[in-house]
């Protein structure tokens, strides 16, 4: 079978410097998946960017050419002019970018900016336009397709936008779909889904696919071909099965061993004292109120959280994991005093096991900023969370110059101190965000959190964003500090196998409520709810004779009146948590 796309010896540089990608070859055949695998730097980005011809300016071909076998004929991308590539990028080639957020624009709601690829391309009408985006949408998984539709880009969660972003490149239906890290920012339940999806286009159309990832899991379930690059060369490549049981490249071997997993044996967590809690959240609501499409339409309330009650130990963690829009965030913004919660909820604080509980919901706004300082947030997205205009200097010491604490020197030998901490040099003091790979940007977010010398992190799914090997430092780091800091953590996650290593107790949410609660060792190892059931299934692993079981994940992530009848809630009834055994609650019908 004649391939789809053929590059054969591309070498790409920047300016007169060296070739940041080395006489790269690969092919893809119609129907077939194509995973690239690499981490950051490695050149997998700029090689698939090159397809679309849209590297920045700086860039320069050095070598190669790139041939596409599609419906309208052969056709040497590298030779065509601009006008011609319009017409291949979105109709012969969509791509799917990794952060949705920088891809969409913030003036134009969601509905209207994935319609005007099929105004463009497929010259239709609004109205079919509307119907078949809206079509997409239920099958990328959003709830509420209509809600999407006239919503914009800041009323929607980071894993609702990248699902915008998959139904904006699949809408159209191209021949060929280059996704740079689509899922990401999803949550497992949901990149199952969507890959199920992507699965499914793919024996409905024909279409080919180009996976740029570093989930190894993703990549065993997915992927026949596999190009394994590193500093912009590649590895080793070929058919998927023989190489992920075998890998022959050191490399490829070491991607293997950074990846997390749910351990295979229980790790049974010492049962903790009851007596000595830092935080507090009692019976937590949260209602936001949405405004209306239309002037004349009555606004609706949405339940972001429900009853929500957590108690974390002193120098422990407690994960938070569930899909997005599950309340996740908004509980640990309440956490932190950034949000209020509804009338009748709680959230108490104590900075030390001596010290007297403050109410962090009445909180001045004096004793907000003193409560600051024991609490501080560590972000998803390290290069939003840091000032590209302000140096790493200035980026550090900025919360010690907000809260009136020490002088000049005093402030800068602070920043040099927790630069060292986080395993970062003081000579980068002077350096800017962009300097730094995604792993060291992490880095200083934790540095910065941490200038303050808080007793509590809320972490907000901090390694979600890295590959494998840079999470496994970040999540070592975490703990080295944690360790020797006697911090504690209220860590934020969609990832179970970065739970099962770090936390010492999960809590599972789901719409707005703790559906399951437990000790990992107890469950990963004794789930009882079908949602936790679903999180767990939807995990994918790096072994192509383990793929994901898209029925029990649909099932267990699908509407409650799909659960079994003891576990099903509604807006009206909702069950109690109920202690199921020791340390272990359930949300069910007695």
């Amino acid at each position: 079978m004649r391939p789809l796309l053929s590059v054969d010896n591309l070498s790409i540089a920047f300016g007169n410097g060296t070739p940041v990608v080395r006489n790269v070859s690969f092919e893809v055949k119609p129907g077939e998946t194509l995973a690239l695998v690499g981490e950051s730097g490695s050149g997998k980005t700029v090689t698939c960017r090159s397809v679309l011809r849209i590297l920045p300016r700086a860039a320069r071909l050095h070598s190669g050419t790139i041939m596409l076998n599609g419906s309208g004929g052969p056709q040497e991308l590298t030779a065509l002019s601009e006008r011609q590539m319009r017409n291949v990028r979105g109709n012969a080639i969509s791509m799917i970018f990794q952060e949705p957020m920088h891809s969409l624009s913030p003036l134009h709601r969601i509905g209207n900016q994935v319609s005007e690829v099929l105004w463009l391309h497929g010259r239709m009408r609004e109205a079919a336009a509307r119907k078949i985006v809206l079509e997409c949408f239920e099958r990328v998984g959003f709830p509420d397709p209509e809600r999407a539709y006239r919503s914009y880009p800041f009323e929607l969660s980071g894993g609702m936008r990248q699902r915008a972003m998959i139904a904006m490149a699949m809408v159209a239906k191209p021949d060929l779909l280059i996704a740079d890290e689509p899922t990401t920012a999803l949550d497992v339940t949901t990149q199952a889904q969507v890959l199920g999806l992507m699965k499914e286009l793919q024996r409905d159309t024909g279409m080919a696919m180009i996976l740029v990832t570093h989930d190894l899991g993703v990549v065993a379930n997915m992927a026949e071909q596999v190009v394994v690059m590193h500093k912009g060369g590649v590895m080793e490549s070929g058919p998927a099965e023989p190489l992920l049981r075998a890998p022959a490249h050191a490399y490829t071997q070491q991607l293997f061993d950074a990846a997390p997993a749910i351990p295979a044996q229980p790790k049974m967590a010492p049962e903790l004292p009851q007596d000595d809690l830092i935080l507090q959240l009692k019976s937590v609501s949260k209602t936001y109120t949405m405004r209306a499409g239309k002037s004349w339409q009555a606004e609706s309330e949405i339940q972001a959280c429900r009853g929500v009650d957590f108690a974390l130990q002193r120098g422990k963690t407690l994960a938070i994991v569930g899909e997005s829009g599950s309340g996740k965030t908004t509980a640990a913004r309440i956490a932190l005093g950034a949000e209020l919660p509804d009338k009748g909820g709680e959230v108490l604080f104590r900075a030390t096991a001596q010290s007297q509980a403050i109410a962090v919901h009445q909180l001045s706004r004096a004793a907000r900023t003193a409560f600051q300082r024991e609490a501080q947030m560590v972000f998803q997205d390290p290069y939003s969370s840091l000032s590209p205009r302000m140096r790493i200097l200035d980026a550090l010491c900025e919360p010690l110059e907000i809260h009136g604490i020490g002088s000049k020197s005093e402030r800068r030998e602070r920043a040099e101190q927790m630069l060292r901490l986080v395993g970062l040099g003081p000579d980068m003091l002077l350096r800017y965000p962009h300097a730094f790979s995604g792993g060291q940007r992490q880095r200083l977010s934790i540095a910065r959190a941490l200038m303050l010398g808080p007793s509590l992190l809320v972490c907000d799914e901090p390694t979600s964003a890295l590959d494998v090997s840079v999470q496994e430092q970040i999540l070592r780091l975490l703990e080295e500090i944690q360790e020797r800091e006697t911090l504690s953590y209220l860590f934020i996650s969609h990832d179970l196998a970065v739970v099962a290593r770090i936390a010492d107790e999960v809590a599972v949410m789901r719409g707005g409520l703790v559906v399951e609660q437990a000790p990992p060792g107890t469950l990963f190892h004794n789930p009882k709810h079908p949602y936790t059931k679903a999180l767990i299934a939807a995990q994918p692993e790096p072994d192509i004779d383990r793929p994901i079981d898209l029925k029990l994940v649909a099932s267990g992530a699908g509407s409650p009146d799909c659960w079994p009848e003891n576990f099903r809630f509604s807006d009206s009834m909702i069950p109690s948590l109920v202690q199921v055994e020791p340390g272990h609650k359930v949300r069910c019908h007695v």
